[in-house]
């Protein structure tokens, strides 16, 4: 089996999927934080594509990086400056050639994030 990671993000203030999210991720590799992609959340919440495929795949640090505060502000929750939540970054370890889903659940206020199935 390969590994490859997924994720997705649900609003739980608003009760749906946060459609629209840009999501970044990152390689950690010691002192460097490598970009290796960009997506947005489709209507669903997720990527179209596992936001890092089994042919990329390698055991090792990442970092996913939600652009919360750009999606609150699209989706018209009122705002504050600086926002709360602007920036979530997740950083978290793969450390066996396994589906790896790391989940947001996102508030204004909060969020939560686990690993999934």
């Amino acid at each position: 089996m390969s590994g490859y990671l997924t994720t997705h993000v649900l609003d739980t203030a608003r009760g749906r999927p946060a459609a629209g999210m840009t999501i970044d991720l990152y390689r950690i590799d010691g002192d460097h934080r490598h970009h290796l992609r960009t997506l947005v959340t489709n209507d669903d919440g997720r990527t179209d594509e596992p936001i890092l495929p089994a042919r990329e795949f390698v055991i090792g640090i990442y970092e996913l990086v939600f652009h919360a505060g750009a999606y609150l502000d699209a989706v018209g929750t009122p705002t504050e400056e600086p926002r709360f939540l602007g920036l979530i970054p997740i950083r978290f370890g793969m450390a066996q050639a396994a589906h790896y889903h790391v989940p947001l659940l996102l508030s204004p206020y909060g969020y939560s994030t686990y690993r999934g199935s």
